[in-house]
C-alpha cells in the first residue's frame, strides 16, 4: 500500500508544483519507492521511506527521506505522524522552484501520503462493509 500511496501522493505534489511554477518543473516523476523494515522503539512503529525519482534531465535524485510512526494516543486511538525531508525536483541553476513554492509542493505530496495511509489503517482493503455483516444482537 506504501508505494501505491506514495505513487499518488508524488504526482499530487508535482501537479501543485506545476501550477505554481509552471510546465516545466512537472517533467518528473517518481522512480522507487523504499521501504524499511517495520521497527518498534517504546510504543512507536516505525518504517522508514525513501522516495527517488528521475528529474527532467533524466538524474535519479532522492525526492524524500521519512519516518512514518504509529503512536498510540489513547486506549483506542493511534495518531499518525511523518518526520523527513522532501524535496523538490532540482532546475537548472537558479530556474528551482522559490522556497515558497518548494513547501506547497511538500505539503500537498506528504498531506496525501498521510491521508492516505490513515484511510488505509481505518479501512484496510478486503474489509469494507465487513462489520455490518455480523451485527450483534
Amino acid at each position: 500500500m506504501l508505494p501505491r500511496a506514495s505513487e499518488v501522493a508524488y504526482g499530487e505534489g508535482i501537479t501543485g508544483l506545476v501550477e505554481l511554477a509552471g510546465p516545466a518543473a512537472g517533467l518528473t516523476r517518481l522512480a522507487g519507492v523504499h521501504l524499511e523494515d517495520l521497527t518498534e522503539t517504546d510504543d512507536c512503529a516505525h518504517i522508514a521511506l525513501q522516495w527517488e525519482a528521475i528529474a527532467a534531465d533524466g538524474k535519479l535524485f532522492t525526492a524524500l527521506l521519512a519516518d512514518l510512526m504509529l503512536i498510540p494516543a489513547g486506549d483506542q486511538t493511534t495518531a499518525l505522524s511523518v518526520t523527513g525531508t522532501f524535496w523538490p525536483p532540482p532546475g537548472r541553476a537558479g530556474a528551482g522552484p522559490g522556497q515558497a513554492i518548494a513547501r506547497c509542493c511538500a505539503a500537498a505530496a506528504i498531506g496525501s501520503l498521510l491521508d492516505s495511509v490513515a484511510c488505509e489503517l481505518v479501512h484496510p482493503a478486503g474489509t469494507a462493509g465487513t462489520a455490518d455483516r455480523n451485527p450483534v444482537p
